[in-house]
């Protein structure tokens, strides 16, 4: 992973610790604590994930053993083929998040690499500096949703994408390639989506083209 592309994930970490409407001095900020808090948030949600996919599977178990093979009509067979495919997508998604867990070890150690502890803030900063701005230019392309209504990791893949573009002039493959792939580790499928076409319709108007 590029040295980039950690600055960014970290700078992702830090901001879901910082509450969005409280002025924070930014250079005291304790990097290693908040990615801790990070990884203990993304632990519960994980946990509470399986919950969530255990309960369906066993639901779709349950309707099996109540109806019996033999009985199943086209209503109890798409009620069981949903809670499996609900429950199987939750796992997957869990899944997906523990193994961005893991990174987080990693993570840790090169925060104490300066070049990455000052890209990360730096990202940090504008967010927080510029986030008025950032907020306006996102939500001219929302197309009747606002920005606000996102979940707060969603807010900050697309407020860390219009930085890179609009301030630090990443390229466009580069900036959004990497938002797409912070919001598959950290979002949803519904999340994803969202982020996805926000970055098209961020890039029309610009006059720029969706890398694909």
């Amino acid at each position: 992973m590029q040295t980039r592309s950690i600055a960014r994930e970290m700078a992702l970490l830090v901001l879901g610790q910082i509450p969005e409407n409280k002025i924070q001095d930014l250079e005291s900020l304790p990097l290693e604590g908040l990615l801790n808090k990070a990884l203990n948030s993304l632990m519960e949600h994980c946990r509470e994930g399986l919950d969530s996919s255990a309960g369906h599977l066993e639901k779709a178990h349950q309707h099996l053993l109540e109806t019996g093979l033999q009985d199943l009509d086209k209503n109890s067979v798409e009620r069981i083929r949903n809670h499996l495919t609900t429950g199987l997508n939750e796992a997957e998604h869990v899944l997906n998040a523990i193994s961005a867990s893991l990174e987080f070890p990693r993570l840790l150690v090169l925060s104490d690499q300066e070049a990455i502890r000052m890209s990360a803030m730096q990202r940090v900063s504008l967010v927080f500096e510029e986030r008025i701005n950032i907020d306006a230019g996102l939500d001219s392309v929302m197309e009747g949703w606002r920005l606000k209504r996102l979940p707060r990791i969603d807010r900050d893949i697309l407020r860390l994408a219009f930085v890179d573009l609009n301030h630090l002039h990443t390229p466009a493959a580069v900036a959004c390639n990497e938002a797409v792939e912070l919001a598959n580790r950290y979002s949803d499928d519904q999340g994803r989506r969202m982020i996805n076409g926000v970055l098209r319709r961020l890039l029309n108007a610009c006059n720029v083209s969706f890398p694909e």
